[in-house]
């Protein structure tokens, strides 16, 4: 009988390669390759295996295709719907993935028993926990007699056969790297494990409509474990972020075929679970101190969701000889970006100062737009003079010093109006597109000159 065919496998890229190295070829990672045995091929020739992704296996006209069968359900938390795009949808297939201990098991399980009184039956698959671990869980969280089925189980075909019999309404597997195939011999969480079991579970959820939850392990760099083919066999692929240190949590999406892409939902953590906020702009400006030198309110966008953030900085005499730049919540390549800007256009000398710039509460902004705040923010501690109590303020900043137009600016300036902000200032280019609300007052600038003149008294 001829030995089974072994293969190395890389745990990063997932090349394969006939023997083992030190290096993967492919993507150059040291360590990673894992010794695999090849999956057996087909037993004949009439053996034939149907991965059809719809119950109708043929060709259908496009007109003839009725969207009634796809109308999104709620889960029952309206911050999970508006990361979503409005709703589950029938038959999706999502990846939630975060740190260890950030909260994801809680949030599913919420919406487990939300989905399951307002829906229908709710299987939840957990390969980390016992039943008895998860309904002490859910008595804290409030899980009531709804139709949610536990079942702890790693085997994705004991998995899949309870789908069968209980013909669920939504399937939740915690976690993808605990599932394993028995069709094949490598150990859960190896590449050729997580890709079958989310590629089985793909066809289960299209086939028979059901929408599906996979929870997944990050590595120590942030991103989701396993092979980047996960997050492209999925449809919408979410993340848990938050502070250890902070109370509220933000389900980000990073990739969505029915929604947009980088939409936010904030929660808070409670004893009782993650409790939806509202108003998150409120939450993160709720301890700024207004007359404190190196404060600035930023309007910053997040998928379709305004948000005023407050961007501190600290400017303080160096006392080695390499001055430091840090940065929390922003790039600190961009950070260094804007200083030299500050330096060069405005004449602000920071060649020997330490500079520390932070977004309150944790949130981590990347657009643009967040320019002008940050060199408000430093400017004003430079300085010792605080900005304006009432002004709000957004903008890109050039590298010759001119204040660019940004996107969505109607948005920004409602919720600052709304807010109390009585002032707002913005890039020229979008103060003659848009109208000022009633008590907020519009100021356009060309140039970082002109914008600190209006922020920031003497600078």
């Amino acid at each position: 009988m001829k030995p089974p065919k072994t293969l190395f496998v890389c745990q990063d890229c997932g090349s394969q390669q006939q023997k083992w190295l030190g290096r993967c070829p492919e993507c150059g990672a040291w360590n990673t390759l894992v010794e695999e045995r090849a999956a057996p091929a087909p037993g004949g020739a009439g053996e034939s295996r149907r991965y059809a992704l719809a119950a109708v296996g043929t060709a259908q006209r496009y007109a003839d295709i009725s969207l009634s069968a796809a109308q999104r359900l709620p889960s029952g938390i309206a911050e999970f719907d508006r990361v979503l795009g409005g709703g589950i949808v029938p038959g999706s297939l999502v990846l939630l993935g975060g740190e260890p201990g950030i909260g994801k098991s809680t949030l599913l399980l919420q919406v487990a028993a939300r989905f399951a009184t307002a829906v229908g039956t709710v299987l939840y698959a957990s390969g980390e926990e016992s039943e008895h671990q998860i309904k002490s869980r859910g008595e804290r969280l409030g899980v009531g007699d709804a139709p949610l089925y536990l079942l702890a189980e790693t085997s994705l075909e004991r998995i899949l056969e309870e789908m069968a019999r209980l013909s669920p309404a939504l399937l939740i597997t915690d976690s993808i790297q605990t599932v394993f195939s028995l069709k094949l011999t490598s150990a859960p969480g190896s590449i050729g494990q997580v890709r079958e079991a989310a590629t089985q579970l793909l066809f289960a959820a299209k086939g028979q409509n059901v929408p599906t939850f996979l929870v997944g392990h990050v590595t120590k760099d942030g991103s989701i474990a396993g092979p980047k083919a996960l997050e492209h066999i999925v449809d919408t692929v979410l993340y848990f972020e938050g502070e250890r240190h902070q109370a509220h949590r933000i389900v980000r999406a990073v990739k969505n075929r029915f929604g947009a892409v980088s939409e936010l939902g904030v929660f808070e953590m409670t004893g009782a679970g993650l409790r939806p906020v509202a108003n998150p702009s409120a939450m993160f400006l709720a301890q700024r101190a207004a007359s404190a030198p190196g404060s600035a309110v930023l309007c910053c966008v997040e998928g379709s969701r305004p948000l005023l953030v407050e961007v501190q900085a600290l400017v303080s005499t160096s006392n080695y000889g390499n001055a430091r730049r840090t940065a929390s919540g922003i790039d600190p390549g961009r950070l260094a970006l804007l200083l030299a800007v500050l330096e060069k256009r405005v004449g602000l000398n920071l060649a020997a100062e330490d500079v520390f710039v932070n977004i309150a509460g944790g949130l981590a902004v990347e657009e643009p737009a967040a320019d002008l705040a940050v060199l408000a923010a430093v400017a004003s501690s430079v300085r010792n003079r605080p900005v304006r109590a009432d002004t709000a303020m957004f903008g890109e900043v050039g590298l010759g010093g001119e204040v660019r137009a940004t996107p969505q600016a109607a948005l920004r300036i409602k919720e600052a109006a709304q807010l109390g902000f009585t002032r707002c200032v913005l890039p020229d280019g979008n103060r003659t597109s848009v109208e000022a609300p009633a008590g907020c007052e519009l100021v356009g600038v060309r140039s970082v000159s002109e914008a600190l003149e209006e922020l920031i008294a003497g600078v």
